[in-house]
């Protein structure tokens, strides 16, 4: 065995992570519970047309009801934060779960404002708002050498949730109506989370001294990329809103696409999940593209991949072609919005996070709120589609244009380079 020769200076130990297998645990909880909470923007998806019908106005009062339940998620996610840095993240979740089946009780009353209240405030700011963003930000002080793979994990609930209710909700919209499909599921949510909640959802733990987390993040106060730090923050949040924009209308208006295509509401929902199952695998090859290279080349590449996939689907109208398309875009777009969060926890310092992070996520489903509003305004006002995703690429287009200054300022101050995973 080679010995060490008098006066060498030993190889430091390794730094110290805190992820442990309870990081894991409390990460595959989050996105069982994201799973679940996410499906109730998903019954307004699958019932557009019957709930239009029903309440005698054009689309754009249910895309008006699924554009407030993004911006309520994204207000809320800030009061939420705000409220989880005091009180705890259980506690929070447990009343974003209760405010879940509150909101789709009162939507599904059948009124025009009830719907909009329901889906707005209750499910939207006080329900989604109290889980999304808080978990997202709770998640990453779990982890510090695969924060990147296990943001892109959690935040797959959306797409988990496209995989599995948009079939179910289908068929129950269709047995027993879309206002008992509501109450049904808001009571199935708060079964599912609040036990959730209760039991796994507990304190992060303290970085070790001299560990991976204990100086996470440039020193408060510190130039970002050789802006001040919240002119930065202001213009990836402005990437992220116009990002989102195009993001949303696939989303909220794929089943009533295919339907005005002649194509039948089990099949665009079938379409819908292959969408989203593309998506959740996606994001985690993103997550670990994010871990490499880190979080803000991440979002160029997947912004690019998103302008594209929207070209695509002005390009055919043929059922075949539509599911390969609804694919790629899946793979496209997946891994943006985990990768702004992770570029927020590499810019600013970690302190700062609670707040930074709801921001972004604002701003973020504040353009999904808009993209999907515009896409049943725009077909309001045209009678099909293609008006509203060539709106949608001219936003894309704008956010790659931020998202490539800000690249370009990599070598301006400093972007800390992600911790290798092990």
């Amino acid at each position: 065995m080679p010995q060490r020769a008098e006066g060498d200076t030993p190889a430091p130990p390794p730094p110290r992570s805190i992820e442990t297998p309870a990081s894991w645990r409390v990460a595959w909880t989050v996105l069982a519970i994201l799973s679940v909470a996410y499906g109730a923007p998903l019954v307004i998806v699958v019932a557009l047309r019957p709930i239009a019908a029903d309440l005698g106005e054009a689309r754009a009062v249910p895309s008006l009801a699924s554009s407030l339940t993004f911006l309520g998620a994204g207000a809320g996610g800030i009061l939420m934060g705000w409220i989880a840095g005091r009180l705890g993240v259980r506690r929070v979740a447990l009343f974003g779960a209760a405010m879940i089946a509150a909101g789709m009780a009162l939507a599904a009353r059948g009124g025009t404002w009830q719907l909009l209240l329901g889906y707005g405030l209750l499910t939207g700011v006080l329900g989604i708002g109290a889980l999304f963003a808080p978990l997202l930000t709770y998640v990453t002080l779990w982890f510090d050498r695969r924060r990147g793979t296990a943001l892109a994990l959690v935040s797959s609930g959306q797409y988990v949730a496209g995989v599995v209710w948009p079939a179910v909700l289908e068929r129950a919209v269709a047995a027993f109506g879309w206002q008992r499909t509501m109450l049904g599921f808001g009571a199935l949510a708060t079964a599912v989370i609040a036990p959730l909640a209760a039991v796994v959802l507990r304190p992060p733990p303290a970085p070790p001294a001299g560990g991976l987390g204990a100086a996470d993040g440039p020193r408060p106060g510190a130039r970002t990329l050789g802006l001040p730090p919240n002119l930065a923050l202001a213009l990836l949040a402005t990437a992220a809103f116009l990002c989102c924009v195009p993001m949303a209308m696939p989303a909220a208006h794929l089943v009533a696409f295919c339907a005005d295509l002649g194509i039948g509401p089990a099949r665009g929902a079938a379409m819908l999940s292959v969408l989203l199952l593309a998506a959740f695998l996606a994001r985690q090859f993103w997550g670990w593209v994010a871990d490499r290279i880190g979080g803000l080349p991440t979002v160029l590449l997947g912004s690019a991949a998103q302008a594209v996939a929207m070209g695509l689907f002005l390009a055919t109208e043929d059922e075949a072609l539509l599911f390969a398309v609804a694919a790629i875009y899946g793979l496209g777009f997946s891994g943006i919005i985990p990768s702004y969060v992770l570029t927020v926890r590499e810019l600013f310092p970690a302190k700062e996070a609670p707040w930074r992070v709801p921001v972004l996520l604002f701003l973020g489903l504040g353009g999904m709120a808009f993209g999907a509003w515009l896409g049943g305004a725009l077909y309001d006002r045209y009678g099909y589609y293609a008006p509203a995703f060539a709106a949608g690429i001219a936003a894309n287009l704008l956010n790659l244009a931020i998202v490539g200054f800000l690249v370009s300022r990599r070598g301006v101050g400093r972007l800390p380079r992600p911790a290798p995973a092990a």
